[in-house]
Parts: C-alpha cells; sequence; structure tokens
C-alpha cells in the first residue's frame, strides 16, 4: 500500500468516527469499493472499528473521586424469580408479553427523567459507569440526593423533563389550572413562546405502541382462561391513549382472583420535584400468592374502627377509609421497569393513587414479597447486628418487617384526604410537601396501628418485635440520604424518637428502643401529621420538614459506619424472560366460539 493510500484512510477514519450512524459508513464503504484497492477499504475498516469504539465509549467519564464502581457494587444483585409452576402455557405466554409491556416502558421514563437524547448518553459511556448511568436513570445518584456523578453535569432540573427548560417557576402561575395539574401532561413551549400541557398519549404516541402491542397479546393468551384479567388489559390500553386511567383503575380494583398482575402507565408523582403533580411511567409484572393475601384480607375489616381511634381531634377523622374495593393482596415481582426500576426498589405499592377512586372504590395494598424479602436478609438484618444494642437483636425478624410494610401501605387508606374548616384537598393544599408528609404518616400510623392490634391480639408477636425491626428499617431507609419523600419521613420519624428518648443511642454507637416512650411517641406524632394535612398550611408544613428532615452530624457518623461494613445499601435485578425459563410463545389459535363453548 502507498503512503498516499494509507494517509488518506487515516483521514477517512477521521471523518468516519463522528459520523452519527452506520449507515453513512456503509455508504462510504460501498464507494470506496469502486475507486479503490480491497486492501485500503479493509484497512480502513480496521482501523474504523478501533478508532470509532473508542471516541464511542469514552464521551462521558465519572466525577473524580466519586467512586461509582464502589456505588455500583452497594447494590446487591439479585434473580427476580417466581414459582410459575401453577401456571398454564397460555398464563406463560401473557407473562411472557406483559413483561415485554413493562420493556417499552423504559424509554418512555427516560425521557422524562433526563430527556429524549438518553441514547447519547447510554451510547457514550460504558463498563461500571454504564451500569450505574442505567440504574439511576441519568446521572445523577438518587440514593445520594441526586448528586451528579458524570462529568459535565450540574444538578439535576427540579422539574425532570416534565417542563420546559429553564422554566421560571413563575410562569406557572399563568397558566390555567387544568393545565397546571394535568398530572398525565408535560409542559413545553409552543410556537408562540407560550407554556402549554400536551398529554402523555401525545407525546409518547411512538413508545406507547410497543406497550399497547404486547398488552393487546397477553389479553389473547387469558381470554379462555381469565376473561375478566383480559378485560382489564383492554380497558387498560384504552385509557393509555386516552390519557384517563380511573376506567382501568376501577376494572382493575375488580380482579381478585387473578394468577398475574401489571401495574403500568404514569403512577407516582416523586420525581417531579417542582410542581408535584406530574406522573411517572413505571411497571411490575407480577403473580400472586393466593394463601398469603387470604390470610392478609382480615385485617381490612378493622379499618373503620381504627379510623374512629385515631389519636386527634374528631374534626379529623371523619372520612370513611376507603371502600368495597379494598384488598391486601401479596406478589412475587417478576420485572421492574421505568420509576421503579431507578435507584431503589420499591417493595409494596398502594393503588389506586385517585383519591375519589379511594374514597368511593378502595384501593389495593400490594405487598412484593420476594422483593421484600432479599432487602430483609441482605440489609435490614445485617444493619441490625451493627446498630441494635445485642439484647434487642432477637427481635428483628422477618414477620414484623412484613407487617411493618404491609400497614405502612394500608395507613395511606387512614387519616384525612380533605381540608378541615375550608374546601379543598390536602394534596393541593400542601403541593410539593405532600409526599414528604404522606409518607410520614403512613409509617407513624402503621406502627400506630400494629400497637392497636397487636394490645387485641390480632395481631402475632410482641411490640418489642415491631418497634426493634422498624428502628432497624429506619437505618436502612436513611442511607438514601433526606432527598426523596420517603427519606425526609424517614428523618422526621427518627429525629422525633430521638428527641422524645423513644430510642437511645448509647457510648458505643448502638441503639435501644424503650417499647414505652415509642408507644407514646408514635400516637403523638400520629396526631401532629394528621393535624398538618387537615389543616393544610404549606408554610408551616415547610418549618416543620425543615426542622426534623435534616440529617444529623451524628447520624452521618452512623450511617458512614454503616457504609464501611460493605453492607449493600440496596438491591438491583437480574430479569427477564430467561430469568424465569420462558420462551418465545407460538401464534395465538383460538376457537370459533360456538353456543357450547361460549
Amino acid at each position: 500500500m502507498s503512503i498516499k493510500a494509507c494517509c488518506f484512510s487515516f483521514k477517512l477514519i477521521d471523518y468516519l468516527q463522528y459520523l452519527p450512524s452506520i449507515g453513512y459508513f456503509c455508504m462510504i464503504i460501498e464507494l470506496l469499493n469502486k475507486t479503490m484497492k480491497s486492501k485500503i477499504v479493509i484497512c480502513s475498516l480496521l482501523l474504523f472499528s478501533a478508532f470509532s469504539i473508542s471516541a464511542q465509549t469514552d464521551i462521558y467519564s465519572e466525577v473524580e473521586g466519586y467512586g461509582v464502581s464502589e456505588k455500583l457494587n452497594s447494590y446487591k444483585k439479585v434473580r427476580l424469580t417466581a414459582d410459575l409452576s401453577h401456571l398454564n402455557q397460555a398464563e406463560k405466554d401473557a407473562l411472557y408479553f406483559m413483561i415485554e409491556a413493562a420493556k417499552a416502558v423504559n424509554p418512555i421514563f427516560w425521557k422524562q427523567t433526563y430527556g429524549d437524547d438518553y441514547q447519547k448518553l447510554l451510547d457514550g459511556s460504558s463498563g461500571d459507569l454504564k451500569s450505574f448511568i442505567e440504574l439511576n436513570y441519568g446521572p445523577w445518584d438518587r440514593l445520594n440526593d441526586d448528586a451528579p456523578f458524570v462529568k459535565g453535569f450540574g444538578p439535576k432540573p427540579l422539574g425532570a423533563n416534565y417542563y420546559a427548560p429553564n422554566l421560571d417557576p413563575e410562569k406557572l402561575k399563568e397558566l390555567p389550572e387544568e393545565e397546571l395539574n394535568n398530572q398525565y401532561s408535560v409542559l413545553k413551549t409552543n410556537e408562540m413562546g407560550d407554556l402549554e400541557a400536551v398529554g402523555y398519549s401525545r407525546e409518547y404516541r411512538e413508545n406507547m405502541e410497543g406497550i399497547i402491542d404486547n398488552l393487546f397479546k397477553a389479553h389473547e393468551r387469558l381470554i379462555d382462561s381469565d376473561m375478566n384479567y383480559a378485560r382489564f388489559l383492554m380497558e387498560r390500553m384504552n385509557c393509555l391513549g386516552q390519557d384517563n386511567y380511573i376506567p382501568s383503575d376501577i376494572e382493575w380494583l375488580k380482579q381478585t382472583s387473578n394468577k398475574l398482575d401489571i401495574i403500568i402507565g404514569p403512577i407516582e408523582s416523586y420525581d417531579d420535584k417542582l410542581h408535584g403533580i406530574r406522573t411517572s411511567f413505571e411497571a411490575y409484572v407480577m403473580v400472586r400468592d393466593p394463601k398469603w393475601s387470604k390470610k392478609l384480607a382480615k385485617y381490612l375489616k378493622e379499618l373503620p374502627n381504627l379510623q374512629k381511634n385515631l389519636p386527634v381531634d374528631s374534626a379529623y377523622k371523619t372520612e370513611t377509609p376507603g371502600g368495597s374495593g379494598d384488598q391486601l393482596a401479596v406478589f412475587d415481582a417478576v420485572y421492574y421497569a421505568g420509576d421503579c426500576n431507578s435507584g431503589s426498589k420499591t417493595i409494596a405499592v398502594n393503588l389506586p393513587n385517585d383519591e375519589q377512586i379511594q374514597k368511593e372504590e378502595g384501593t389495593r395494598r400490594s405487598q412484593i414479597r420476594n422483593v421484600m424479602k432479599a432487602k430483609f436478609d441482605e440489609i435490614v438484618v445485617p444493619i441490625s447486628k451493627k446498630m441494635i444494642v445485642q439484647d434487642q437483636q432477637k427481635y428483628v425478624n422477618f414477620n414484623s418487617f412484613f407487617n411493618n410494610v404491609m400497614f405502612h401501605e394500608v395507613a395511606h387508606g387512614l387519616g384525612i384526604k380533605n381540608l378541615v374548616g375550608s374546601e379543598g384537598t390536602v394534596k393541593s393544599a400542601l403541593g410539593t410537601l405532600h409526599n414528604t408528609i404522606e409518607e410520614c404518616k403512613a409509617d407513624v400510623l402503621g406502627l400506630w396501628m400494629v400497637t392497636q392490634l397487636v394490645d387485641k391480639k390480632e395481631l402475632e408477636g410482641v411490640l418489642d418485635d415491631y418497634y426493634v425491626t422498624f428502628v432497624s428499617s429506619i437505618f436502612r431507609s436513611v442511607r438514601f440520604g433526606a432527598g426523596s419523600a420517603h427519606g425526609k419521613a424517614n428523618m422526621i420519624v427518627y429525629n422525633t424518637l430521638v428527641d422524645q428518648g423513644a430510642i437511645k443511642r448509647t457510648k458505643n454507637g448502638l441503639y435501644a428502643v424503650d417499647v414505652n416512650k415509642m408507644r407514646k411517641s408514635i400516637e403523638d406524632l400520629a396526631g401532629r401529621l394528621l393535624k398538618h394535612q387537615g389543616d393544610g398550611n404549606a408554610i408551616s408544613v415547610g418549618k416543620y420538614v425543615a426542622q426534623y428532615a435534616a440529617v444529623s452530624s451524628i447520624l452521618k457518623t452512623d450511617i458512614s459506619e454503616i457504609n464501611k461494613q460493605n453492607i449493600p445499601v440496596d438491591i438491583r435485578f437480574e430479569q427477564g424472560q430467561e430469568v424465569l425459563g420462558l420462551s418465545v410463545p407460538k401464534p395465538v389459535e383460538h376457537k370459533p366460539r360456538t353456543p357450547e363453548n361460549k
């Protein structure tokens, strides 16, 4: 090869590594084949491969000293499996397509939480950095108050990508209330420079096609074995295209005997820290545990009496909790996607979130047992051995952990949804503070409910079990920092219990629980939180959160000691059809409907 030819090849490489797609590269190669010797083409191709790979993977790097690899390894890998032996082939096929539908959620959440150009971020990173970006759905560490860990990125926008870039919050006041509070829309700047609400069904139309197509395939597989659930899937498909989820949420609550379940769509608003309204796409694919579900159903009957006995003035407990559709159910998860898969992994959900549906139809509190058990074994137990005095470690057990989480979810249905003495809802009055106070209320009222049921012998175990296990779990949660609603809620509980002597830190840095003082603290805090909600005074609540949600220097020291023990901060999944042993389904064939088989 001549020196001239080689030089040309290197110049070609300079251009090729910046080409936006492999299509352009193929065009050039075809052209070169017509004009140059094959050796030159081969040389160029080999050099292109070496240089382009480097260019693609070295665009982004971690913030110096952040320790991405160490932080990634602090998430324990867990294979997300479940017993599928009781499912027939049609149900297994439906499960396959439910997982495919869940996978289609990820691009939407990426666009919501980061931006439309998320693929550039993924393609421009590699190794542990890329894995950590995938885990957090962006360059911000969700378990470290959204700290940026990729060079070139500043703080995460409060409104993520649900709002126009660099939006002045004051401009939100100019919008009609209907557009401002439309939880299924993004606020974008139109051609005239004005803000307008664009519905999710329009904004993410192309991405939703994958969700709807796979839900339909699951629907086809279930028509013969579970017509009711097939009907729900069809209703969910319709709602995805209309930005109105009420009909499908009501239909979902009617599903009480389904073996399979999928929670999919825009659900939680934690990611919107600007206005606290806009919802993020996520998906859970689960398999019901009928035995555990039946065991827990009895506790729902206690809700009306518990509501009447809440430790607060009568004006703050006049509402009737839940409705005829209230359910407690236990599932094993087989796939997470979107918001619920970002950072820490959810172990229980209380849905639907619509307050009117909750009031008229009730809710389903879904406990995700296999994920819960993984967190308990890998995180809670090791933490308890490092943070709880030795003679109280015996009280830490999975049954108490499970029930604490369950009654946290049940407690969302207790208390008050509307303001006392004035019109309006608690959620609208408190705005971005609502999620923090609501999660804190659920923590505290959950423990208060446990206390009442143990006293009545309706719940097995002793209060020591539940209280000590709860405190151990607090140390698990506060490692997330105080950036999330759950993190702030845990800090409020922790600081209150410390102030009132319900938990005491010994000289050697271990914690002891005073059962009697904790009982009193829980009751007092429950009353205070319910009053905060009923009054709906955002200024007062803001001051309260600022005072009690802070991480003290002592607690920072304790968390640092926990982190030195190589205890996982959370878990991450190996998940999907391959993990479950599911193969690609064959095309569906339905028998013609006749009077005999209708």
